[in-house]
């Protein structure tokens, strides 16, 4: 049956039928246009004809960011301090030490007599040494609303330490740091590493100034598993812990999401298998890697508030609320929320290693304070020079980190008895847990599980708080009144 007859009979086809009458030939139709395809190939061009040395290119914080993202941007080298440890560090997955690392690190306020006001603030996996402004360097830091004079972390009573963890691409030792022993950067010669190891890093830089003890180990996000590390792995050292959405065993769902970044990043043919660094990085990947990863960070409610379903502005038009005959839809960027994705990918992917987003990224998804892994990874130290918990607190009714509005799941997680023995050495260190309703990296759930192990393990100092807001994973970065007074009331 022909086109035609079939039409005859079916109103529907009828209708396609005349439509492709008035379809002008296909001569008049317009060549497609890619601007973002464009914006890639003139990037890579750029590339090409600046490329002179393996070294991670810096670009400023861009003025067409909008929203209150913090800066991330690579420090200066002479605006941060570099220790280096000349001995071997023990590594959790690899049977050779690394013979010698360097770690980036920053200071603010003053170092008491007895150097017993000393706060050490773990970062987040992207993040450098440069948690606040310094006279040293005046550039707003990632956490500038919460170190300084008077601030939730005071520094005219504390002495704050910040390090650019070991992995990173700050300052500290990592994948693109140069392997003494080929003359080459390590590339993916790199050992796999762990949030342990970070931590026994930091240490030996405490050692190294004479600091015995923290007043307090802080941390957000992946600082919030290495702050609860610092407890676990120097119980005596570490006098109070404050852990904000973070996690004591990273669930599969984080995984999954970090996994899906690496794999773009890892498809880059520019990637080379992590030796790109004398020749082009790569920057593709990156930036697929950042857009998925800042999905991860923000929640979709504030995406609502913030862009809804608007179209990003076009040369000489009004942005209209939904792509009509005025507006053709675009295959590139076309509502504010992709512009947005893009604008944060773009403003990335040059600024980090991508090998370090990598190895670090992977030690967050190996991260596991359950007894069974720490045995497994030898961890499990002698308790002796643990101080016991209260001798009543085994008769106490465990108390529970839940409110009335968020009742104690039916089924407690089958790890939950294991994790609270894996987090026993932590049972004397007061501890201040803060989880986000909004997020979805680290979810309010893994902060009830930290809580609900810390008590199980006896600690009968701990202090909860679920915040509210649509800030997501980030919160931590810009909820100044409700994580900054969390803070400095637990301080305090």
């Amino acid at each position: 049956m022909s086109i035609i007859a079939a039409a005859r009979r079916s109103p529907a086809l009828r209708v396609l039928v005349a439509r492709a009458k008035s379809v002008r030939p296909s001569s008049s139709i317009a060549t497609p246009n890619f601007p973002c395809v464009d914006a890639h190939a003139a990037r890579e061009s750029r590339l090409i004809a600046s490329f002179t040395a393996p070294t991670i290119t810096t670009t400023s914080q861009d003025s067409s960011d909008t929203g209150p993202e913090p800066p991330y941007a690579r420090p200066n080298p002479t605006s941060y301090h570099t220790y280096h440890h000349p001995h071997p560090l023990p590594l959790t997955y690899h049977p050779t030490p690394l013979p010698s690392f360097d770690i980036a690190y920053e200071t603010w306020g003053s170092l008491s007599p007895k150097k017993d006001n000393v706060i050490l603030i773990h970062t987040g996996l992207s993040a450098s040494s440069h948690a606040a402004s310094s006279p040293v360097n005046p550039a707003p830091g990632w956490w500038e609303n919460f170190i300084g004079p008077g601030k939730a972390i005071d520094t005219n009573r504390f002495f704050v330490i910040c390090t650019n963890v070991i992995g990173g691409c700050y300052g500290s030792t990592g994948p693109s740091s140069i392997e003494q022993a080929t003359g080459k950067p390590w590339a993916t010669r790199f050992p796999i590493i762990s949030v342990f190891d970070m931590v026994n890093a930091q240490f030996s830089l405490l050692d190294h100034l004479g600091i015995n003890k923290l007043y307090a180990s802080v941390g957000s996000s992946m600082g919030a598993m290495q702050s609860l590390a610092a407890g676990y792995l120097h119980p005596q050292r570490v006098g109070k812990i404050v852990s904000i959405s973070g996690t004591a065993r990273s669930s599969p769902s984080a995984v999954a999401m970090r996994f899906a970044q690496r794999s773009v990043l890892m498809a880059d043919p520019n990637w080379n298998n992590g030796f790109y660094y004398d020749r082009l990085p790569p920057h593709t990947g990156m930036k697929l890697a950042r857009q998925i990863a800042t999905i991860t960070y923000r929640s979709g409610p504030e995406w609502d508030l913030r862009f809804g379903r608007q179209l990003r502005a076009t040369s000489g038009t009004t942005p209209a609320k939904i792509p009509g005959p005025e507006r053709t839809p675009a295959l590139c960027p076309d509502f504010l929320i992709e512009s947005y994705l893009d604008h944060q990918g773009e403003s990335f992917c040059l600024k980090y290693d991508a090998n370090s987003l990598i190895y670090i990224s992977k030690a967050m998804d190996l991260f596991d304070m359950t007894l069974p892994a720490l045995e497994a990874l030898n961890l499990t130290i002698d308790d002796a020079e643990v101080p016991p918990t209260s001798s009543t607190s085994a008769t106490q009714p465990h108390k529970t980190s839940h409110s009335k509005s968020h009742p104690p799941p039916t089924n407690p997680p089958p790890h939950l008895p294991e994790l609270a023995a894996g987090m026993k050495r932590l049972s004397h260190i007061p501890t201040l847990v803060l989880g986000v309703q909004s997020d979805v990296l680290f979810t309010v759930e893994q902060q009830r599980e930290v809580v609900d192990a810390l008590r199980m393990a006896g600690n009968e100092h701990v202090s909860y708080y679920e915040l509210g807001g649509v800030w997501g994973h980030d919160t931590f970065l810009i909820d100044v009144l409700n994580v900054g007074g969390a803070i400095r009331g637990f301080l305090s």
